[in-house]
């Protein structure tokens, strides 16, 4: 039966041959954000074959293990002018009718080998088919807390001369609580209720009930406590979750509620992803597509759901006693989480549905746990409860200190002060610092080059991976990177991608406007042609061009000029400490960050890695009720400066463009590298009777 399915696919694909197929057509890849044309007929996995996409496949394309099952996204993308449907895949074919393996086709995906282009098309490659899964690496930090949890455990027992009385349940466990911990009278969901009915005999009345007391509220009394789970005995496992919902990665953590202890850790990528990459995109998305906010509210629910699941099988721990759960993300992600309309969102002067922390059930948001929730403020259109759980962590407004913290990612959110004023403002830099929009460019994975360094004198390249301590130019590199169970050198990473452009300007390879010399072709065969401009060639297929140049030059000219906005807003012209947040911040090298002019210049001892500070915050939110009512007081001391609407942004944004910046002195960097003198744009050209044509790219690319 399976030959013959095999046989049937191959004819079919033969057919495919032997008829001539001029008709082209475009197909788009996420997560990697890698696109291309190919021919129609050609499989999902010959495609990505052929564009370099990360796809899974140990049979080698004959449908049998099942790894290279993909996910088509239908619907309308202006960003690169594709309309989806359900025909710009071929039917379900041979292949597929007959698979039979191991691993089962999930609802909604295809493989990868059976499903054929017949339009333009875009196509998600979930985590579990890709050969590099990326490495989620968060942690967080919250020392010098004190436990002050929502959510106590309390051990009842009910006298049996009151159980052979005729008084309601939750009248009976009112009592105890009230006799024995002091609790005002509680209230109870239906389900609730049956729970209690079922402990109250199950135990001969002595029993544990799960309790979420709420803080007052200034002057006001603080709401009833609110039972939300009962077990009949005595059970001491309390759990909540605390989670960082970013546009493009979802950290969670499981906390013991009792000791603070982190039971466990994971990571996803978010599975919106696939609507956008970044968080305007995705804003589109909804406008353009009518269900589309219901599509991405599901995806990011399921995510979640799917996360906790990860999360107390690690801990090995049952469902029904994760009891509370503390959510922080951008205002995009936030509004999408909980249902509210995103689109006002994407048009100043970005009016939230709500600023105020939101409190509800885990159940609200689908979630399936019994667990109260807790959703962090946000701050503005564009600052969200993620910049809130930042502050909470770092504790600017504690200190007579400046400190400028930086979370880069997508989106880079940016806080600015002390204890006397507070600033926060957001950059569009895009998804370039996380390895999009650059030609060799991928997120932070196994065999990825991390790690850069540019000969000034022959600009010849030395390189780290992630997977490996050596350098590329140290013996046993290659064995260490290479073979049948390692991926080799695939790409690009974040960290790589800012220090190998930094390195470029160091050694001359281009200038300070960004402008790779083909004059240095002269001198290294590093420096390679490239249709109208040049690009440094690091190593194997794996090539930094101009392109790539210009697209970190547009991302730190938008997060440099935020930083400045901010700093003339609160008249100061320097700052005590700068604190880079976030997976990617915390791999950011600080010398080539201020070479770049991604952040002001500053001590280097005075620039630090502070981590997940988003998670870290969304920890200490989870574990105590103070810190909750802390940060919902501090934001509104915040002053909001919308980026999108400062008519001074667009003049720091063109100033920002040059590398380390076109105005701004660097006392401190110039203690630590040679920077270049600067110099005169010249690009040359490689043969007679173009030289118009390279200058006119010169000047097309300087800024």
């Amino acid at each position: 039966m399976l030959a013959a399915a095999v046989a049937v696919a191959v004819a079919e694909r033969r057919s495919l041959i032997l008829t001539p197929m001029t008709e082209q057509h475009k197909i788009v890849f996420t997560p990697s954000g890698l696109s291309g044309e190919v021919p129609a007929g050609t499989t999902v996995l010959h495609a990505a074959r052929e564009l370099g996409v990360d796809v899974d496949s140990v049979c080698g394309g004959r449908g049998l293990c099942g790894r290279c099952q993909i996910t088509p996204v239908d619907g309308e993308f202006p960003k690169w002018g594709i309309s989806a449907t359900a025909v710009s895949l071929s039917p379900w074919g041979g292949l597929e009718q007959s698979y039979k393996g191991k691993r089962p086709i999930e609802d909604g995906n295809r493989l990868g080998c059976g499903a054929m282009i017949h339009g333009d098309t875009v196509i998600d490659v979930p985590p579990e088919s890709q050969i590099h899964k990326q490495l989620v690496r968060k942690e967080v930090n919250v020392e010098d807390l004190e436990l002050d949890p929502a959510i106590t455990l309390n051990f009842i027992e009910i006298e049996h001369s009151v159980l052979t009385e005729g008084d309601p349940v939750l009248d009976r466990v009112a009592q105890a609580l009230a006799a024995d911990w002091q609790l005002a009278r509680p209230t109870a969901t239906p389900k609730v209720l049956r729970m209690l009915q079922a402990a109250i005999v199950g135990a001969e009345g002595r029993m544990t009930v799960a309790v979420h007391q709420p803080l007052p509220v200034d002057d006001h009394p603080a709401q009833p406590p609110r039972i939300l789970a009962a077990w009949a005995g005595y059970v001491d496992t309390a759990v909540g979750m605390a989670v960082d919902i970013g546009s493009t990665t979802i950290a969670g953590h499981l906390i013991d509620l009792n000791s603070g202890e982190i039971l466990a850790t994971a990571g996803r990528m978010n599975p919106q992803i696939r609507f956008g990459e970044d968080l305007m995109s995705r804003v589109s998305y909804v406008m353009m597509n009518p269900g589309g906010d219901a599509e991405l509210e599901t995806a990011v629910r399921t995510a979640l759901d799917e996360l906790l699941g990860e999360l107390v099988e690690t801990a090995n721990v049952d469902r029904s006693h994760v009891l509370d759960v503390a959510l922080v993300g951008n205002p995009i992600m936030h509004h999408l989480l909980l249902g509210l309309d995103s689109v006002p969102l994407g048009q100043a002067p970005f009016p939230l549905a709500t600023a105020e922390a939101v409190n509800g059930m885990a159940s609200d948001v689908d979630i399936d746990a019994p667990a109260a929730m807790w959703v962090g403020p946000c701050i503005a259109g564009h600052v969200g409860a993620d910049t809130a759980a930042v502050i909470l962590s770092e504790k600017p407004y504690a200190s007579e200190r400046v400190s400028l913290l930086i979370d880069v990612g997508t989106n880079a959110e940016i806080v600015l002060g002390n204890s006397s004023q507070l600033f926060a403002a957001s950059s569009p830099t895009g998804p370039a610092f996380e390895g999009a929009q650059i030609s060799a460019g991928q997120r932070a994975t196994a065999g990825a080059i991390e790690r850069v360094k540019i000969d000034r004198a022959t600009m010849e390249p030395a390189f780290k991976v992630i997977g490996s301590d050596l350098w590329s130019n140290e013996p046993g590199f290659e064995e260490a990177t290479q073979g049948r169970t390692k991926p080799g050198i695939t790409g690009i990473c974040g960290s790589g991608i800012i220090e190998v452009i930094s390195e470029m300007y160091l050694s001359g390879v281009m200038d300070q406007n960004g402008v790779i010399l083909g004059s240095n072709a002269e001198r290294t065969p590093r420096i390679v042609a490239d249709e109208r401009t040049f690009s440094y060639h690091l190593h194997g297929d794996i090539h930094v061009t101009q392109a790539d140049v210009r697209a970190i030059q547009l991302a730190k000219a938008a997060l440099r000029a935020g930083i400045d906005l901010l700093l003339e807003h609160a008249q100061l012209t320097t700052v005590d400490e700068i604190k880079l947040a976030g997976a990617f911040g915390a791999h950011i090298d600080p010398t080539h960050a201020m070479v770049l002019g991604l952040i002001p210049d500053c001590p280097v001892n005075q620039v630090s890695a502070v981590g997940n500070a988003a998670g870290s915050g969304a920890v200490r939110a989870l574990l105590s009720r103070s810190q909750r009512r802390e940060i919902e007081d501090v934001v509104d001391r915040v002053t909001k400066i919308e980026t999108a609407i400062e008519p001074r942004f667009q003049e720091l944004f063109i100033a920002a463009m040059a590398f380390p910046h076109t105005t701004a002195a660097t006392p401190n960097l110039s203690t630590l590298v040679d920077l270049p003198e600067r110099q005169a744009s010249a690009q040359p050209t490689r043969q007679r009777g173009r030289r118009r044509r390279a200058t006119n790219s010169q000047e097309s690319n300087d800024v």
